[in-house]
């Protein structure tokens, strides 16, 4: 069962890249940079299981994903440099950011200044939200925009080299996922709940 949903769920992200193209990549990350949950951890690797399949270059699919951090960071940097932190919080609910998310960030850049926006995107979680107190602080927009890129591109590289090299595998790890299909759907099912769970109990309230 795990692996129909697995196929499901790829087969989808698949499509509308396949679809798309490049752009497809750049947009759906763009979605993750602009502080909404779409994790980059499924998009790129299915990117570069496209690689795998001959459909798309590995280099060229890591520069889109990065294009696409720099499009949806810049709305984020905006709401932070024109809202501030009252913006975020009032319709940061909307999509399940919490108030742990934002004050995380805010740590990030607080340590380590503007090097944080690069520093931020080689790391998980906090890449998504580090552009609102950049913004917040009117961080300069062409070096924001440069560190934003750095910091993405190897990410992206990363994620999408390991999915290309996993479809040379997907067919050798098909019996492993018949095998354990209903401790995976457990644990799978479990995990689910638990981060739609946490995050509706502690996204910011609604004013």
């Amino acid at each position: 069962m795990i692996t129909t949903v697995v196929k499901i769920l790829g087969g989808f992200i698949v499509t509308f890249i396949s679809g798309t193209g490049y752009i497809g990549i750049a947009l759906l990350m763009a979605v993750e940079s602009a502080c909404i949950p779409l994790p980059s951890e499924i998009i790129m690797p299915f990117s570069g299981y496209l690689v795998f399949a001959g459909r798309f270059n590995l280099w060229a699919v890591a520069i889109a994903g990065a294009l696409g951090c720099n499009i949806g960071s810049i709305v984020a940097y905006y709401i932070g440099a024109v809202g501030g932190r009252p913006l975020a919080e009032r319709y940061g609910h909307y999509v399940l950011v919490t108030k742990h998310d934002l004050e995380m960030a805010d740590r990030w850049f607080a340590r380590y200044g503007d090097w944080a926006v690069f520093f931020a995107r080689l790391l998980p979680v906090v890449r998504t939200f580090i552009a609102l107190p950049a913004g917040i602080a009117r961080m300069n927009f062409v070096r924001f925009n440069v560190y934003t890129f750095l910091g993405s591109l190897p990410w992206c590289f990363v994620l999408a080299y390991a999915g290309m090299k996993l479809g040379e595998r997907w067919r050798s790890l098909g019996p492993y996922f018949h095998r354990f299909d209903t401790v995976f759907l457990i644990l799978l099912v479990a995990a689910g709940v638990w981060f739609i769970r946490n995050r509706w109990k502690n996204r910011l309230p609604a004013n």
